[in-house]
C-alpha cells in the first residue's frame, strides 16, 4: 500500500504527463536480469520526449527516483525501491544512422546498436554486441568487453546535470575510465548518445561479433540469471582467477552461488535473494581478503531499501 506522499505524488504524475505508463508497486524481478528484487513504489516508462521533463518535475517536487536501463548491472533490495523508478527500455531506444555516426537513445541495447551497425557496415563497437545493457547504463559506467569500451567510439553525449543544466559532453568531459564516469560521482542522467564508427567489412565485423558471441556461451553461466560479473577486477589481478583460487567455486549462499562455469559470475541458481546474493559477497571479498590481500569491489549495482 503506497503512503499517502506517493499516492498524492502519482495523481500528480498522472495529471503532468498523461499517457505516460504509471505501474504501482511493480516487482523489480521482471525488470533485472538477477531476477531479484522487491517492489518499486511507482514504476514509469517514460517516451523520450518526456524523460529530463519528468526529471526536473521529479526534483522539483522532491521526489525520491532511480533511473534504469535494462537492469543488466543491477542487484535489487529485497525491500523493493523508495520513490519512483524510471525504466528507459523500448520507449526510449531509436537508434539512427547518417555515414559514419549512429545516434542512439539511451533505451537502446547495446546489442541492437551493435546489429544496426553491422548492418551498415560499420566497425568499432563489435566487443558490444554481448552486452547485455543499454547504451545509457554503458555510458554511466563506461561498459566494456573483449578489448573495447563505450569511451572509445563516443562523439558526444546529451546530459541533465543534477543541477538540471542540459549540457553536450564529450568522452573526455565524463573523465571515463576503468568501469567508472564522471556521472558515477557527480549525478547526472544520459540522454541521447552520438557514436562515431569506421567503415568496415560487413563480413569481418559479422564474423568477430560471431566468435565474441562463442566466448561468451563457452565461458559465461548464460543459462542462469545474473548480473554479469560481479566484481571488478583488481589492479594487477582478475577476480574470477582470485576467486576460484580461493576455494569459492560453486560456493553457495541461500539461492545464489558463485558460478562453477566462470567464478567471476554469481548467480541466481535457485529462487535467490538480495540478502542470499550480499552475504555470499561478503563472505567471496572476506576470504579472498584472508588469502591473497586483495578486497574485491562490486561492480554489480546495489540499489533500494535497507541495503547496507
Amino acid at each position: 500500500m503506497l503512503n499517502y506522499r506517493y499516492d498524492e505524488l502519482v495523481k500528480e504524475l498522472k495529471k503532468e504527463f498523461p499517457g505516460m505508463a504509471i505501474s504501482i508497486e511493480e516487482s523489480m524481478k521482471s525488470h533485472t536480469t538477477f531476477r531479484i528484487g522487491g517492489p518499486a513504489d511507482i514504476f514509469i516508462e517514460p517516451d523520450m520526449s518526456d524523460f529530463f521533463s519528468l526529471i526536473r518535475f521529479l526534483k522539483k517536487n522532491n521526489a525520491t527516483f532511480t533511473v534504469i536501463g535494462n537492469g543488466s548491472n543491477l542487484l535489487v533490495s529485497d525491500d523493493g525501491i523508495e520513490g519512483v523508478v524510471i525504466s528507459l527500455g523500448k520507449n526510449i531506444s531509436d537508434i539512427k544512422i547518417d555515414k559514419d555516426i549512429v545516434t542512439v537513445q539511451p533505451g537502446a541495447m547495446l546489442s541492437s546498436v551493435a546489429n544496426v551497425a553491422a548492418e551498415a557496415g560499420l566497425t568499432g563497437l563489435e566487443f558490444a554486441s554481448g552486452i547485455p545493457g543499454t547504451i545509457g547504463g554503458a555510458v554511466f559506467m563506461n561498459a566494456g568487453a573483449y578489448g573495447g569500451e563505450i569511451k572509445d567510439v563516443i562523439e558526444s553525449v546529451t546530459v541533465l546535470t543534477e543541477d538540471l543544466e542540459e549540457k553536450i559532453m564529450t568522452a573526455s568531459d565524463l573523465d571515463l575510465s576503468y568501469r567508472h564516469s564522471l556521472l558515477m560521482d557527480n549525478g547526472g542522467y544520459v540522454g541521447e548518445v552520438t557514436l562515431r564508427l569506421r567503415p568496415g567489412d560487413k563480413d569481418a565485423i559479422r564474423s568477430r561479433m560471431d566468435e565474441i558471441k562463442e566466448q561468451r556461451i563457452a565461458k559465461q553461466p548464460l543459462n542462469y540469471p545474473s548480473a554479469g560479473s560481479t566484481f571488478k577486477r583488481p589492479t594487477g589481478y582478475f577476480a574470477g582467477k582470485l576467486v576460484d583460487d580461493a576455494g569459492l567455486r560453486g560456493y553457495t549462499v541461500g539461492g545464489a552461488q558463485v558460478s562453477e562455469k566462470h567464478c567471476g559470475f554469481v548467480i541466481n541458481k535457485s529462487n535467490a535473494t538480495a540478502s542470499d546474493v550480499l552475504r555470499l559477497m561478503h563472505d567471496v571479498d572476506e576470504k579472498v581478503f584472508s588469502m591473497f590481500g586483495v578486497h574485491l569491489t562490486p561492480e554489480v549495482r546495489i540499489i533500494g531499501r535497507n541495503v547496507n
